[in-house]
This record gives C-alpha cells, sequence and structure tokens, in this order.
C-alpha cells in the first residue's frame, strides 16, 4: 500500500492510497470547497443511556447532486472534492461532519447533560470511477479498501478516538445522498452503547469459555453448514443464527483478529473475497441491487483487546424483488426485531444466488 496525505485549503484532511507508487501533487492541484461553519454538540438520553448528536448544519449538506462530487476534479472551474492522480482509494474529512475535532463548546442547559461533539467524520471513495461499487471491483482493490480503513483507524486512535466505526449505506432506499460509491469511518469520543454491550458479552464469553465468541461462533457454523454461504480459506460468510434483518450477512476471519490492522496479508484478501462475494450474492438474489447497511465491528482503540473478534456486518433491506423491510413498532418501540425470512433458508438461497 502506498499512501499520500494532503490538506485541503480549507484545512480538511486528504489521504490517498495506491497499489503502485504515485507522483505527488502541486498544492492547486487539491481542490476545497468554502469551508463550513460547524454547529454539532451531544445530548445524553437517561432512559436509553445514549448519547444523541445534534448536527444542524448538515441539513445544508450535498443532496442527489447532478455532477458528481466524488469524482476527480476534470475542470478547474468547477472542483470535486477529489484531485486527478495516479491514486486508487481515496479519503477526506467529511464537509459536513456529524463530530468534529473542534466542534465549538455544547451549550449549557438546565436538567440537560450535554456535550462536545468531539471526534473524527471521513469520506471513504472506494474508486475514481463512480459506476464500481465493493462488488464489481478487483479483490486486490477491496483489499486496498480495507487496508485504507485500517490505516485511518490507526491515525484515529492515535489522535485519541474511543472507537472507530467504518461503515457504507447503499441505495436510495437506505438514505443515500451521494451515488458515487463510498463509505464513512466515524471515531467517537465515547464507547458507543452497542459496542460497549457487545464488548462486556464477549468479555463475558472469553472469561467462561476461554476462548472468543467469534471464534467459537465461526467454527461452529462452518461444522454445522446450514448457514454457511461460502468459505474463503481465511474468511467465511454466513448468515447469522440470530440474524435481525431477511438475508443479513456476517463476514469474519477464521483466525481472530481485533481489527482490520490485525489481519496479515493473506488473511486481508481473504476477507476482501469474501466480502465482495457476499454483495455480489445480495444483489444476485433478486437480480436487482440490494440497498444495505454495512458496518465493521473492530475492538474499541487502546491496546490489546482479547475477547473482540473483528466482524462485518450486512444489514440488507429487501426481503422480496418489490418488498423492503421496514423498521416499525417491535423494533424501534422495544428493540425486538421481527423478520420474514429465517436465517437457514437466507443462507440456503444466497448460496444458490451466484
Amino acid at each position: 500500500m502506498h499512501r499520500c496525505d494532503y490538506t485541503k485549503r480549507d484545512g480538511r484532511g486528504l489521504w490517498l492510497y495506491s497499489k503502485a507508487p504515485m507522483g505527488p501533487l502541486a498544492p492547486q492541484d487539491v481542490p476545497s470547497f468554502e469551508p463550513v461553519e460547524i454547529a454539532t454538540h451531544m445530548r445524553w438520553h437517561p432512559l436509553a443511556q445514549e448519547w444523541v448528536i445534534y448536527a444542524a448544519h448538515r441539513q445544508d449538506r450535498t443532496f442527489l447532486p447532478a455532477a458528481d462530487p466524488l469524482a476527480p476534479t476534470r475542470d478547474p472551474q468547477r472542483p470535486t472534492e477529489l484531485p486527478a492522480g495516479d491514486y486508487d482509494v481515496a479519503v477526506f474529512e467529511n464537509r459536513f461532519p456529524s463530530l468534529a475535532a473542534h466542534p465549538g463548546p455544547a451549550p449549557s442547559m438546565e436538567g440537560v447533560r450535554t456535550a462536545e461533539a468531539l471526534g473524527r467524520c471521513e469520506v471513504v471513495v472506494f474508486a475514481q470511477d463512480g459506476a464500481l461499487g465493493l462488488a464489481q471491483l478487483a479483490d486486490d482493490h477491496v483489499a486496498l479498501v480495507l487496508q485504507a480503513l485500517a490505516d485511518r483507524t490507526r491515525a484515529m486512535a492515535q489522535a485519541g478516538v474511543a472507537y472507530v466505526l467504518p461503515f457504507e449505506n447503499r441505495g436510495v432506499e437506505m438514505g443515500v445522498t451521494l451515488h458515487h460509491p463510498h463509505a464513512q469511518i466515524y471515531g467517537y469520543s465515547f464507547l458507543p452503547g452497542q459496542q460497549a454491550r457487545a464488548l462486556e458479552a464477549q468479555r463475558a464469553h472469553l472469561a467462561a469459555h476461554g476462548r472468543s465468541y467469534m471464534e467459537d461462533l465461526t467454527e461452529s457454523e462452518a461444522r454445522l453448514g446450514r448457514r454457511m454461504i461460502a468459505d474463503f480459506g481465511g474468511a467465511v460468510s454466513f448468515a447469522p443464527p440470530f440474524a435481525r434483518f431477511p438475508y443479513e450477512t456476517w463476514i469474519a476471519p477464521t483466525r481472530r483478529a481485533a481489527r482490520l490492522g490485525d489481519l496479515d496479508d493473506n488473511a486481508l484478501l481473504s476477507l476482501a473475497r469474501a466480502l465482495s462475494d457476499a454483495l455480489l450474492r445480495l444483489d444476485g438474489l433478486f437480480a436487482q441491487p440490494m440497498p444495505y447497511l454495512m458496518t465493521i465491528h473492530q475492538a474499541p482503540c487502546g491496546g490489546d483487546c482479547p475477547e473482540w473478534g473483528l466482524r462485518v456486518e450486512i444489514w440488507p433491506i429487501r426481503r422480496t424483488a418489490a418488498k423492503l423491510k421496514y423498521l416499525a413498532g417491535t423494533e424501534l418501540g422495544a428493540g425486538v426485531f421481527a423478520s420474514d425470512v429465517t436465517p437457514e433458508d437466507a443462507a440456503k438461497l444466497l448460496r444458490e444466488a451466484r
């Protein structure tokens, strides 16, 4: 992996990644926009025991523009977020972040606990060609995307971030506002509640069984076979036995790792192949692009975390060719999911989808 670092004229960071060495860019070749006045803070939800972020400036963020702001700049008079150049993957600081390194003070409010919305928000552009999503890229290109995510995770951890979550929203059904395939990285100054609960559960499993939960789960699923989708040696994909979404797919390395940066080149390539294969199967299921949320669950930042098992979760929201899975009363009101497809049936259909 090769990386070049730049600072846009509005102060935001830009990191370019490539499989081959890149030539440096001249300062005027790094495009920029007018700075956005960031207005963001957090408030504590005492019943949910979670932070809620308020970022009013995001109301004005770019929404399904005619021109592609994530394509390389071809006309200096019409700059995009990215330069022209010989790179494969690009990462830059979000112009409209929910979390920021310098968010300003949180408002003081009687009866309400508030805090600064400290953190990082970055955009990851998978490829210069906006027609190519992760599933259409070569395996080594997908591996480079994962390497870039690992690199940015390390950088955020060194900057004091507590937890790093890479994720991709795919499809307008998932609220995508830019069609060019991309992911985002959120770096939180605190450990989010969902990750805190997962950490506690995995810590208890390690104490009780002497092995990480993800090691036991992947081995069990491989042995039973009913919910397995594909095996790439260093990584597997399967429908989790407790899937909450129709056709939910998990991808995990076969040897325990806590973070993307813990994987060697072979394991990373296996994970890339399993991820690409899973996305192709989801698209093939109904012969149309599958809208989904993909999240990469790494261990919290700071030191070794032997209980944590790295996993990629893909939550598809299409339950039939013409019907979407909507979160409604029981899911949002009680946090109890109701799925129309069993994990066993989902895995069988996904095995047949390619």
